[in-house]
């Protein structure tokens, strides 16, 4: 499936074209780009648009001898502003050692150099053009070659290089990118042998979602309540004013142990009021205010 001028070597393996259909990287959308007619295989009939799985691989074999024709890996730049492919960018960034902007990207990184996160790459990388509109215009001002993730609705303006392939899909995008850099390392010598699969699983690309972790529940939380487990003692069915479970004891005992005595009632016979007003009066005589 490789172009007649390319070696041989270069060729997809079974294993490889298995591994495309089985993440749906041919599976488009129903809308189609005139520019993307060439990678188009047929439209099946609930109007899907399939994409010719050969023409994808050699577009991940000629946009792999570009990048690895960077001599500074740094200098390439890989893009992914659409969730499902923030963990491939940085995943690929890691193993090849380009420079990766996962997420928002701020406007002005290319142009304006004034901003902290200004950049000079000699290559960029975007997991879809539509997504990444602002990197792919901002290159185009500053002369910078644009590879990309293209389905066959996206645009394909100011793209150098498309590689056709479902951008929309977790599994897909993370496929698309982990062959990429598989063939980079290849081209570099990372990889000695094309006979010797690579040891990062393709499991480590694909977007994961945040599971939701179901709380562990205590048993009896449902009876006693959550003020009984936070507390350690059981409640009496929301009643504040009745008392808990956990201090039930002699409720005519006071905090020194003599029954009848309330430590918190107030003394009835003594009134610092009243012994006071004496005192006043005597003093009253004596001065002669």
């Amino acid at each position: 499936m490789a172009p007649s001028n390319l070696p041989s070597i270069f060729n997809a393996t079974s294993q490889d074209i298995e591994m495309l259909l089985a993440a749906q990287c041919h599976l488009g959308s129903k809308n189609l780009q005139v520019h993307m007619e060439n990678y188009l295989w047929k439209t099946r009939a609930d109007g899907v648009n399939v994409i010719n799985v050969g023409k994808t691989w050699e577009k991940i074999v000629l946009a792999a001898r570009i990048i690895a024709a960077i001599d500074n890996p740094a200098d390439v730049c890989v893009i992914s502003a659409r969730p499902y492919g923030q963990r491939a960018v940085l995943k690929f960034a890691s193993h090849t050692g380009a420079t990766a902007i996962a997420g928002r990207f701020t406007p002005g990184s290319f142009t304006n150099y004034i901003t902290r996160s200004f950049k000079e790459p000699r290559l960029i990388v975007v997991t879809d053009p539509r997504t990444d509109a602002q990197a792919i215009k901002e290159a185009s001002y500053v002369n910078i070659p644009v590879i990309a993730l293209a389905d066959t609705d996206s645009p394909t303006e100011y793209v150098d290089v498309a590689i056709p392939s479902n951008n929309k899909g977790r599994h897909a995008i993370g496929c698309i990118w982990w062959m990429l850099a598989r063939e980079v390392l290849r081209l570099r010598g990372t990889i000695y042998s094309r006979e010797t699969p690579w040891d990062v699983m393709v499991d480590l690309y694909f977007c994961r979602a945040e599971e939701k972790v179901e709380e562990e529940k205590v048993p009896g939380a449902e009876e006693e309540g959550p003020a009984a487990i936070e507390s350690g003692f059981a409640g009496t069915g929301g009643d504040w004013e009745a008392p808990a479970a956990g201090f039930a004891g002699a409720t005519g005992t006071g905090w020194d142990g003599a029954a009848g005595d309330e430590w918190g009632a107030a003394p009835a016979t003594t009134e610092w009021a009243a012994s006071a007003a004496p005192a006043s009066g005597e003093a009253a005589k004596e001065t002669t205010w």
